[in-house]
């Protein structure tokens, strides 16, 4: 539709030819949609004003889909694949009038297929591409109803034999690991897993029952708990999945497996390890689709994004991006390592373990266990005349050593560290034994980040702040101003959960000529802080107040990803 819509957009008056063919060229380049790359323009506010400009034109009504809850009897008159590919939900019928939501009205094929499926005239409105994939997301099931399944283990007598209290011989476990009813249950709740956005599912075992939890946008929560006899065939599955021992119950083990759902590649990373009630397991999920790569979707600060775009556009230096567990550093690290991915730069990486896979960068996966450490893997790289490397964590005094040096030698390095703010990085540094004048002249810059939960934009509700709440947050009082907080009151859109999705805080802080002198003469961390914030440098609180002020993240968020 791209061509189309920007055709019927230069006739309005509302782009330039110029304009357009720059987005459309874009959106050729990239694969992105044609309207994001609009918005990202600043050419229109927002992909819904397009969408209703666009029914204007065509004289077609359009629809918020989060303002109506539909009928799944009546979605599933359109198939998924259908609904899926085309981007197309069936929304209500009419006696033989099927009332469906479009992201490409002009799509005569999908029109006259759903038709022809149907046996109903079509009437299509429109709405935006992304809301589309959530309501299909949302009202269809790829796997069936887990609870449906359960029923189907429990009637067959087969998978009896996990009961045994010495535990199932192996030939008892491959025969039960083939049964199509416990095939089903695992397949599904991997595919409800990936639907429902989760980055990892578990299975724990307890004394009479199984208990499975998928952790969406960092959380864990709870599904419906599976009988506790069938525990040992439900992990030998997954471990024939991920090409496991399954008669190896005592010691923890770990592989991968690849499989192919809605029509895309996810890659699950599994781990079993033993407990006194069976093994546990957990699957991470990477999915290539939930990895954000666009540094600014991210949910960097303007000042901020143009400040990290300056550090890692540096011929050589070291870039250091900090925080705890799962607060987004690789996502970081691999979206400024594709920004600069070009054909004339050699870009090197040695990651534990390597999540996704990038053409044009050399990975290489780090095991400890036969030597290949980060450090000796760093000192490899500099033999394979890199450009950029990219160290996944700086662990210890040599691996620091080495970054330092290979950033002062016309290499520019990218690497992590565990340190709660951007400041305390410096300290941890010179901690390892790096000298202070070699930490000042290679470091470029240090980010700090957070991730934090956002507000369910379907639910979301304006809320009022008492004088203790506002003087709690401790933040300059400019910042104050117009201070305003928002809450989700829970719906089904986002599980009754208020939240839905996930956003960055940063704290950037580039090494400038003050602070490079701070470093030299061996100041303190909180001085170091003080001249950051001299200079502009916007702290974890500040930017968490500063999307709480925007509708962004709730009040208990801020304080519970952020320190004042």
């Amino acid at each position: 539709m791209s061509v189309e819509l920007s055709s019927i957009l230069v006739q309005a008056g509302k782009l330039t030819q110029e304009q357009a063919e720059q987005a459309l060229t874009q959106a050729r380049q990239t694969n992105e949609k044609f309207e994001s790359i609009l918005v990202k323009m600043g050419v229109v506010g927002s992909e819904d004003e397009v969408g209703n400009f666009i029914g204007k034109q065509l004289k077609i009504g359009t629809l918020r889909l989060t303002d109506i809850e539909l009928n799944p009897e009546i979605v599933k008159l359109i198939p998924l694949d259908i609904a899926r590919k085309f981007k197309v939900i069936a929304i209500s019928k009419l006696n033989k009038t099927l009332l469906v939501a479009i992201s490409d009205p002009n799509n005569i094929y999908v029109l006259d297929a759903i038709k022809f499926i149907t046996g109903c005239t079509v009437q299509p409105v429109i709405s935006p591409e992304e809301a589309i994939s959530k309501a299909i997301d949302q009202y269809y099931s790829d796997g069936g109803d887990l609870s449906e399944l359960v029923k189907g283990l429990d009637a067959d007598a087969d998978l009896e034999l996990v009961e045994q209290e010495e535990g199932p011989s192996e030939s008892d476990l491959l025969s039960a690991v083939q049964d199509k009813p416990l095939v089903k249950l695992v397949d599904s709740i991997v595919t409800d897993a990936i639907r429902m956005g989760a980055s990892d599912i578990h299975f724990e075992m307890y004394e009479k029952k199984i208990r499975v939890r998928y952790r969406i946008d960092g959380d864990l929560q709870e599904m419906a708990p599976l009988p506790f006899k069938y525990r040992a065939a439900i992990v030998s599955r997954i471990k024939i999945m991920a090409d496991l021992d399954i008669s190896e119950r005592r010691l923890p083990q770990d592989g991968r497996i690849k499989i192919k759902t809605a029509g895309r590649q996810v890659d699950l990373r599994v781990s079993c390890l033993p407990t006194i009630f069976g093994e546990k397991v957990v699957m991470r999920i990477l999915d290539p689709e939930a990895l954000k790569l666009d540094m600014t979707k991210l949910g960097f600060r303007e000042q901020d994004l143009a400040r990290f775009n300056e550090k890692i556009n540096s011929p050589f230096g070291i870039i250091l991006v900090t925080g705890p567990t799962g607060s987004g550093k690789t996502t970081t690290l691999y979206s400024a390592l594709q920004r600069l991915n070009t054909i004339d730069v050699n870009i090197m990486t040695a990651e534990d373990p390597v999540e996704f896979n990038f053409e044009g960068i050399n990975q290489v996966a780090v095991r400890a266990e036969i030597g290949l450490n980060f450090a000796a893997a760093l000192r490899s790289f500099l033999r394979q005349d890199p450009d950029i490397v990219m160290v996944g964590e700086i662990r210890d005094t040599e691996t620091a050593e080495i970054a330092i040096k290979a950033a002062l030698t016309g290499h520019l390095v990218f690497s992590t560290l565990h340190t709660n703010d951007a400041p305390s990085s410096i300290t941890r540094l010179i901690d390892m034994g790096t000298p202070h004048y070699l930490v000042a002249s290679a470091t470029k810059l240090i980010l700090a980040q957070r991730m934090a939960r956002k507000i369910c934009s379907n639910c979301k509700e304006e809320i009022n702040l008492t004088p203790q709440q506002v003087e709690s947050l401790r933040v300059p009082q400019e910042l104050l101003r117009n201070i305003r907080a928002f809450r989700g009151r829970g719906c089904k859109a986002c599980n009754n959960t208020g939240k839905s999705g996930r956003t960055g805080l940063y704290e950037c802080m580039p090494i400038t000529p003050r602070i490079e002198r701070a470093i030299l003469d061996q100041k303190p961390d909180t001085d170091i802080r003080e001249i950051a914030l001299e200079e502009g440098m916007f702290t974890l609180r500040m930017a968490a107040v500063e999307k709480m002020k925007q509708g962004q993240v709730s009040l208990e968020e801020v304080f519970a990803v952020t320190t004042g």
